[in-house]
């Protein structure tokens, strides 16, 4: 049996994978399991946080995750997946509510999914979900205005922010690249991290549906503490301990 107290190289390669795997790792359990002193196993992350492979948090790390692309090449990966998952969150929907739906691939399902019947007023800052939305015979759909980001598909600019000023939102579905209980919601462009900011200040109810390989992860910008996040929708084979994290941190988790 390898001495990982006595190869850092390799320590720092199991911790690598273990973080590709789980998505994040506690000091406390690897300093036992490898027989090694928590502070080794910090100071192991603290190379591996250098090295971009992870974030540390409290009590251990979080894979950083690696930019997905762009809108339009991300709209044609895991769409079952998004689909189940833009399903779940219609049902969250009431008639006669004010939405807003942000950018993002699986919000672009949910507003596909839209029920023809149901009296709805969407706001969003994505032409594409804007279209949508717009084909439901009851629905009256507000699209905020300024350039539009190739990279995220929405309009994130002053102008859209000015226009949320005059909107308080009954639920806001918000989109984003990773989540994890520790860092809370995160994305990779600060633009867009800052409108969803505003968005978020205007609602009364946040919304984040994910896919499974974007959690647990941290991307480079906050958008919000889990503490800010009122609803997460998932899928089933998220783990039983981050369901267990994510409770603790008073989010209500719905799986498809």
């Amino acid at each position: 049996m390898l001495d990982y107290a006595a190869f850092p190289d390799q320590r720092q390669d199991l911790i690598r994978q273990r973080l590709q795997t789980q998505g994040r790792v506690v000091c406390a359990e690897l300093a036992v399991e490898l027989q090694v002193s928590e502070h080794t196993i910090r100071r192991d992350l603290q190379e591996l946080s250098k090295a971009g492979i992870c974030k540390k948090v409290y009590g251990g790390a979080v894979l950083q995750l690696a930019t997905a692309g762009s809108f339009t090449e991300r709209k044609e990966q895991d769409l079952a997946k998004k689909s189940l998952l833009a399903q779940r969150c219609v049902q969250l929907l009431k008639p006669g509510t004010c939405v807003f739906i942000d950018t993002g691939t699986t919000n672009l399902e949910l507003a596909k999914a839209l029920p023809p019947a149901l009296n709805l007023t969407v706001v969003t800052n994505s032409p594409e979900i804007a279209v949508a939305a717009s084909k439901q015979p009851h629905c009256d759909v507000i699209m905020l205005g300024g350039l539009v980001q190739r990279s995220t598909g929405g309009c994130v600019s002053g102008p859209a922010i000015s226009q949320l000023n005059g909107i308080i939102f009954d639920q806001a579905f918000i989109g984003g690249c990773a989540m994890s209980p520790e860092m809370g919601l995160t994305g990779f462009d600060y633009a867009d991290c800052e409108f969803k900011k505003a968005v978020i200040a205007q609602s009364n109810q946040v919304v984040v549906a994910l896919t499974a390989n974007k959690i647990p992860g941290v991307a480079r910008y906050i958008v919000a503490a889990s503490q800010q996040i009122d609803v997460l929708v998932v899928e089933t084979d998220l783990s039983k301990a981050l369901h267990q994290a994510f409770r603790a941190e008073n989010i209500e988790i719905l799986t498809v």
